[in-house]
C-alpha cells in the first residue's frame, strides 16, 4: 500500500457540491433574515448569529481535522520529517 493510496481523496463532485450547498444555504438564510418583518437591530442579530455559526463551524471543522491528521500514522511520520526541513532550511544561504 502507497502512502498516496493512504490518504482519502474527495472528488469534484463533491468539492462543487458542497461549495453550492454552502452558498444556497447562506443566501437563504441571508434573505430569509433580510426579509423578515422586523427592526433592523433585530435583523442585525439575527445576521450576526448566523455569521458566528458559520464561523465557528469553519473552526470546528478544521479542529476536528487537524486532530484527526495528529492521529493519523502518516502525521506521526511527516512531522519529524517536516520539522527537520524546517531548521535545515535558511533561507539566507546563497544558492549554487
Amino acid at each position: 500500500m502507497s502512502m498516496s493510496s493512504a490518504k482519502p481523496k474527495n472528488t469534484s463532485a463533491y468539492l462543487v457540491q458542497a461549495v453550492i450547498a454552502f452558498a444556497v444555504s447562506l443566501f437563504g438564510t441571508a434573505a430569509g433574515v433580510y426579509y423578515l418583518p422586523l427592526d433592523t437591530w433585530q435583523r442585525g442579530f439575527l445576521a450576526m448569529s448566523g455569521l458566528f455559526l458559520v464561523t465557528s463551524c469553519f473552526t470546528l471543522a478544521k479542529v476536528v481535522r487537524d486532530q484527526h491528521e495528529a492521529q493519523s500514522l502518516i502525521g506521526r511520520i511527516d512531522e519529524p520529517r517536516l520539522e527537520q526541513l524546517i531548521a535545515e532550511h535558511n533561507p539566507f544561504r546563497s544558492g549554487s
